[in-house]
């Protein structure tokens, strides 16, 4: 799943198309008023400044305690109150109104969040953040030298400690599933720490300290693990479920589309019709050539599917070999940046700062794939397309289903989803927005709903030649989006057991039994992330449905995508407005 490195910028500058002094004024009066509010942040929670670019706390870890954990709640509440009485709305340019109806609207989702869900009492996942990759984000995305980061790294592994005992004094009931897990990257912790990080730092003698903490360490992660394993998955009863009322509230607050979560859930069921029928137009096309001597099922609904099931199935097998997968990744790309320019699908980036890697051995086995990109502050650092072949300690039969659903064509679809023209190229366009709202207030539903978009598009203007087999498995995936935002709402908005919710995904999503089981986890383990995919690709859908049809024979593609990216990730009930905003001048 995608990780979106949020981060803080160069001084905001922001413009209006019809400035005026007092205008600019209150602008200015608004980045300086959400500057001061970020450092103090940034000083107080260290990790999430080095997830944003700024390493002034490199070596230090948050104080997690439920003391601090209180403060925290009341300094966003004060900052709530205060924004309105220090900012006059109306003086605003439309610009510096967006950023402001952002950060207002993020102060309210945190209270919300922490008066209704209170992660660090009722999920053990959010400590595994401090545990490990506070360190392995230094030591990955840091442009500082790699001496100072290691010697970060060794100053934040000290304080490591206070936050297990912050775990222990704050861990209640939470639900056996989040606690499973839980216990698993904890586990993985302790792992990186004796050996993974010196994949990274550098297994030499001038890392010597580095090794003297890692060893100090790792007893007190061990004591971490049996902690959740002896006294906290005993006694993890909690439910898991939101329920209708609340899981209405938090949508609204995640998602910032401007839709109920009971209009999302009518518009995916349709969608999925809809897709089903392209799907099964396709796989009957391809049958015959298939499978030249059977007869294709009855046509009805249950004969359509098993035909679609059967056809990608069987090309489900055109895949490499396990040891090529990173290779065969990279041999790609370059095919597919060429069309993008050939197409003018949009401007790439210049300088290419993506680099495709095999992801390290201690992080697979949860993921295909992960773009990480550069933090704005950080701009000039890397940002990593990360892929997974299998892990060396999975069995032969399950390596195989892993290798027929990541086959030939859905790599494809894979790379342009991470990277070209999806996220890599968006997070690269929203960097260069000067806004540090909207920098570290990015929308995760604008940048899923656009790298589920581009998937389409690439196909529609020609990637792949007409390959029919690659449409049907681009649908596939697509088809896994809409299904996802419906499973969404009916685990956490009904009383849909896990059998039926699996069975909804093989017949419905064409998912094999292990993905559906590993999709009914991750669906217990959030709620409202699954429906972001749908709801951001249909935002951008409709609005260039709209456009085009408004502009005519005037549209241009890569103009209009440029248009759309132009502003950073902001939630995306403010495209259409800031597009045709955009569209009114030159490219």
């Amino acid at each position: 799943m995608l990780r979106i490195c949020l981060a803080l910028g160069a001084l905001l500058i922001i413009q209006s198309t019809e400035s005026s002094p007092q205008v600019d004024t209150e602008d200015a009066k608004l980045h300086k008023l959400f500057k001061q509010y970020l450092d103090a942040e940034f000083k107080l929670h260290p990790l999430f400044a080095t997830r944003s670019g700024n390493h002034d706390y490199d070596d230090k870890l948050d104080d997690v305690s439920p003391k601090a954990r209180k403060a925290s709640i009341e300094r966003a509440r004060k900052s709530l109150d205060e924004l309105p009485k220090k900012i006059n709305y109306k003086k605003l340019s439309r610009s510096g109104q967006i950023d402001f109806e952002i950060w207002q609207h993020e102060l309210n989702k945190e209270l919300w969040l922490a008066e209704n869900s209170d992660r660090f009492a009722n999920d053990p996942r959010v400590y595994n953040d401090y545990l490990a990759d506070s360190v392995y984000s230094l030591l990955t995305q840091s442009t500082l030298p790699q001496p100072v980061n290691v010697r970060n790294a060794i100053g934040r592994m000290a304080q490591i400690p206070k936050v297990i005992a912050a775990a222990k004094a704050s861990i209640k009931n939470p639900p056996k599933t989040l606690t499973e897990v839980a216990i698993k990257q904890a586990r993985g912790a302790v792992s990186f720490y004796d050996g993974g990080i010196f994949e990274l730092a550098g297994d030499d003698q001038a890392n010597s300290d580095l090794k003297k903490a890692c060893k100090a360490l790792v007893p007190a992660l061990k004591d971490y693990v049996a902690y959740l394993e002896n006294d906290v998955l005993p006694r993890s009863a909690g439910d898991w479920r939101l329920g209708k009322q609340k899981f209405a509230q938090k949508f609204l607050l995640e998602i910032d589309a401007g839709v109920t979560a009971d209009e999302v859930l009518k518009e995916a069921e349709a969608e999925a019709d809809r897709v089903e029928n392209e799907m099964y137009v396709i796989a009957a096309q391809l049958w015959a050539q298939t499978f030249p001597k059977k007869t294709i099922p009855v046509d009805d609904a249950k004969g359509r599917r098993e035909t679609i099931r059967l056809v990608l199935e069987a090309t489900s097998k055109e895949h490499g070999k396990t040891e090529d997968l990173i290779v065969d990744a990279r041999a790609g790309v370059d095919k597919i940046k060429k069309f993008i320019r050939d197409k003018d699908i949009l401007r790439l980036p210049s300088p290419d700062r993506c680099k495709i890697i095999e992801m390290p051995e201690f992080q697979r086995g949860f993921s295909i794939a992960y773009l990480n990109p550069a933090p704005p502050m950080d701009s000039k650092a890397a940002s990593y397309y990360a892929i997974s072949p299998p892990p060396s300690s999975w069995p032969a039969k399950r390596v195989k289903s892993f290798m027929e659903e990541y086959n030939r064509h859905i790599l494809q679809i894979l790379t342009i989803h991470e990277a070209y023209p999806g996220h890599y190229v968006q997070l690269e366009y929203a960097n260069r927005h000067p806004s540090l709202v909207r920098k570290i207030f990015s929308s995760g539903i604008f940048a899923e709903g656009w790298a589920v978009y581009t998937e389409k598009v690439m196909l529609d203007e020609g990637y792949g030649g007409g390959d029919l087999k690659l449409r049907l498995h681009q649908l596939k995936w697509y088809m896994r989006a809409v299904c996802n935002a419906i499973l969404d709402h009916k685990m956490h908005c009904t009383d849909i057991s896990d059998e039926d919710a699996i069975l909804f995904l093989i017949l419905r999503a064409f998912q094999s039994e292990a993905e559906a089981i590993l999709k009914i986890l991750r669906a217990k383990q959030s709620s409202c992330q699954l429906s972001t995919y749908f709801v951001g690709r249909m935002a951008f859908q409709r609005l260039r449905r709209s456009v085009q049809n408004e502009m005519g024979e005037r549209f241009e593609l890569g103009r209009f995508h440029e248009a759309a990216l132009d502003h950073g990730s902001i939630p995306v009930k403010y495209l259409p407005e800031v597009t045709r905003e955009r569209l009114k001048r030159a490219r």
